[in-house]
């Protein structure tokens, strides 16, 4: 290696080193607390969204642990309370991959949730190789987006009879590479999976904002956000565990952020007053306004996907 190559490198990593040392670690401004709220929160058993619901049990909130496996929100669970001292943390199976697991779900809240406070759509596939859902959906897009659109949905009545109360939910940056290619919606003509990511994310933001003025006057708030870049397990497909496990101490060394400084942006949208404001809006990984993006602000395929969406899911 040349001599200033190795000279770029050691500027590189003393830099990275230096600004974690100095940087301190973000966290939500918001002293909320979130005492006879119950929070759905999707995901909630790894990365930002097993941080969120940390947080959100450390500020007294009834958390709805929903996660692909009862055996995993379970356990969760357990983790949680040992280390918040909540006891009302609930486990709850939710394969977002599976439209029959979505109503199942619903119909269980429904049934034994009086009000939802908080909904928030965290849970998500990263650039997996290709493979459909049950409901022959292809699998980024389904999850990330159809799962939690017919989530939202079955979940809205309660959510509303339950107002004021917020729909977050959880983008990327990665939004602004995507596009929705409604003759290939399942990716079956031609699949790329950063592509099919960034598709999936852009689905979500299009969702926030055309859920936003659905909801416009019925006191439900929605945000999206974007984290910013984290260290967790969502990167699974793209790195094997071992290479994975090897790499995240070194990444947050280096001044990536782990998840419970990720989870940040999610507390923010959740909790703070501040956000009964902003319905409608993109919130930062630095808790204020961002800009949407072009791709985010097509109204014309905001409104197909919705009709799109309604046709594959809703009963």
């Amino acid at each position: 290696m040349a001599w200033w190559k190795i000279t770029v490198f050691l500027g590189f990593v003393t830099v990275a080193v230096l600004r974690r040392m100095l940087r301190a670690k973000r966290q939500c401004p918001s002293s909320a607390q979130m005492d006879g709220k119950t929070v759905i929160i999707t995901g909630a058993n790894s990365g930002i969204g097993k941080a969120a619901a940390h947080e959100l049990a450390k500020r007294n909130a009834r958390v709805i642990l929903a996660c692909r496996t009862i055996e995993s929100a379970r356990e969760t669970k357990r983790q949680l309370q040992a280390s918040t001292g909540n006891n009302c943390l609930v486990a709850k199976e939710l394969n977002l991959a599976s439209l029959k697991s979505v109503k199942q779900f619903c119909s269980q809240i429904l049934a034994e949730e009086d009000s939802i406070h908080v909904l928030i759509n965290n849970a998500g596939v990263f650039q997996c190789p290709y493979s459909k859902t049950e409901d022959g959906l292809e699998m980024q897009m389904g999850v990330n987006h159809f799962g939690h659109f017919l989530l939202t949905n079955l979940l809205l009545e309660r959510l509303k009879q339950s107002t004021p109360s917020r729909i977050v939910i959880v983008g990327s940056s990665l939004h602004r590479r995507g596009s929705i290619n409604f003759d290939d919606i399942h990716s079956e003509r031609s699949y790329k999976k950063a592509q099919a990511y960034a598709d999936s994310k852009l689905a979500n933001l299009l969702f926030a904002r055309q859920l936003a003025d659905k909801l416009e006057g019925s006191g439900i708030h929605v945000v999206a956000l974007h984290p910013g870049m984290v260290a967790t397990n969502l990167s699974r497909h793209v790195l094997s565990r071992w290479k994975a496990a090897l790499l995240y101490p070194l990444v947050v060394f280096l001044g990536l952020r782990d998840a419970q400084e990720g989870c940040q942006a999610i507390i923010y949208c959740s909790v703070a007053k501040e956000i009964t404001g902003l319905s409608g809006k993109y919130i930062s990984k630095n808790f204020v306004e961002s800009p949407w993006s072009p791709a985010a602000l097509n109204d014309h395929a905001a409104r197909k996907l919705w009709k799109l969406s309604e046709q594959l899911t809703l009963p």
